[in-house]
């Protein structure tokens, strides 16, 4: 998990990230529209597949790129546990803040 998370943290690899997930890119690729050069994709890559993130297939001359589910996935569950933590906090906070409105309307009432 905390591979996924360093991986993650860096943007070029995060872009690279969102990219592939409309499907595999080759290296060429994935500079090109990301604008960045070969070596710096090839490092990005590398890093993301030490975590476990992408798989390449050689296809031909090209190595494709592809994300992997599992990391995901658990990077997935391990948030959605703090899914229902989120939750219960946002639904405190509106009731608290229903309940001020509802104080500043009655305020407002008995001053007229």
């Amino acid at each position: 998990m905390i591979e996924t998370f360093a991986a993650l943290a860096d943007p070029n690899r995060f872009r690279i990230v969102e990219l592939l997930r409309s499907g595999p890119h080759a290296v060429n690729d994935i500079g090109e529209r990301l604008q960045l050069n070969q070596p710096q994709v090839s490092k990005h890559l590398r890093v993301l597949k030490e975590a476990g993130l992408v798989d390449v297939q050689p296809r031909a001359q090209q190595r494709l790129y592809e994300l992997r589910a599992q990391p995901l996935r658990q990077l997935h569950e391990w948030l959605e546990r703090y899914h229902q933590l989120w939750d219960e906090r946002f639904e405190a906070m509106d009731e608290l803040i229903q309940e001020l409105q509802q104080e500043e309307k009655s305020h407002g009432r008995s001053k007229k």
